[in-house]
């Protein structure tokens, strides 16, 4: 909670996320929010594309360890009741507009510091999204107030997340290798590719601790450098996206250009314009993808329904052809991609309230 708070976060999660890599999570995705929903939604069967299924223990990391720091610091407060469709709908579009450019803003940067010069459009596209959700946030947009509920309304998500780990744990007993489900398991592609569950699952809890204490947030970081002149979160960023940086270079991670990079595509324009949509969706829901994490486990409900907006989002994206792939956007996912901005843009005229 201190003003060194979000640094300190922020150098850390660069430092683990790349050293993820080396202990074999895919290229330049470390920690990628968005993948790693995706890949939990296809190892459920929600999607069934081979390449991408897989329980990722980080995730279940975020939420366990923020709940236990809310806990430990008091800060646990269950609440819900805030539009919760339309929380639910900003993460659906924000999850189809992170498959489309094929990253969440934390993968964004981590792109940027692994040399993923397909990133400069994407970042730039996050950046606009953000301003937009600001000038509505400027103009008394609001999704109303949360209540205050049973504090077992809370611990819906940590059981959740202690379920993926059983089941992440036990797969082989359900058929891991197999078509039959329920758990399925990529054999090739990024959900093969994947740290130990134990250095996942404390890199997981790590970071959720921390930034459970520090409010880290990549997208809170500009919207509160813009609005408020504020750059205590944005410190954090910057920490982020350097130390990232160092430790890929330290370890021969670093590979600048366009072509070539891992789990990306050279299509600009879409680079940007999917990352316009998910910048909006997540300045209008008050957070990026690892935030909303967080918040979930500290007791957020209207947190936990974006998140659940975002796993039945990464079905859809790849059962309906929106997802890009290194070849390039989805069939549908620049149609996908307007249709979500056009959504964003009509919750933020629609929801806005008489400033006096």
């Amino acid at each position: 909670m201190s003003r060194l708070g979000p640094i300190i976060t922020g150098g850390i999660v660069g430092t683990l996320a790349a050293l993820l890599v080396t202990w074999g999570n895919p290229g330049n995705m470390g920690i990628c929010v968005a993948c790693f929903t995706r890949d939990i939604a296809g190892a459920l069967g929600l999607h069934h594309a081979a390449v991408v299924q897989y329980l990722r223990p980080e995730i279940a990391g975020f939420i366990l360890g923020s709940f236990f720091a809310a806990l430990v610091y008091k800060e646990y407060l269950p609440r819900t009741g805030s539009s919760p469709l339309i929380r639910f709908f900003l993460g659906f579009f924000a999850m189809i507009g992170a498959l489309v450019f094929l990253g969440c803003p934390w993968r964004a940067y981590l792109r940027l510091a692994g040399g993923d010069w397909n990133a400069i459009p994407g970042t730039l596209g996050l950046i606009t999204g953000i301003v937009i959700g600001i000038m509505f946030l400027w103009n008394g947009y609001s999704l109303g107030r949360s209540y205050e509920v049973k504090k077992g309304a809370g611990y819906v998500m940590p059981v959740i997340a202690v379920v993926l780990m059983v089941l992440l744990i036990v797969a082989p007993e359900f058929g891991k290798g197999g078509t039959a489900g329920p758990v399925f398991f990529s054999e090739k592609g990024p959900g093969a590719m994947y740290a130990p569950v134990a250095i996942a699952l404390a890199v997981g809890l790590l970071v959720g601790w921390l930034a459970q204490r520090s409010r880290f947030c990549t997208v809170g970081a500009i919207r509160d450098l813009v609005m408020l002149r504020d750059p205590h979160l944005f410190n954090g960023v910057v920490a982020f996206i350097i130390m990232a940086f160092v430790t890929n270079y330290a370890l021969g991670q670093f590979n600048p250009g366009f072509e070539g990079q891992p789990v990306a595509h050279t299509d600009h324009l879409w680079n940007f314009m999917g990352m316009v949509l998910a910048g909006l969706a997540f300045t209008l829901a008050g957070g990026c993808p690892g935030r909303q994490f967080i918040m979930s486990g500290e007791g957020d409900g209207d947190s936990a329904i974006f998140t659940i907006g975002m796993l039945v989002g990464a079905g859809f994206a790849h059962n309906f052809s929106l997802a890009s792939s290194p070849a390039g956007p989805g069939a549908f996912g620049p149609a996908a991609t307007v249709i979500g901005i056009v959504f964003c843009l009509a919750v933020g005229f629609l929801m806005r309230e008489k400033l006096d």
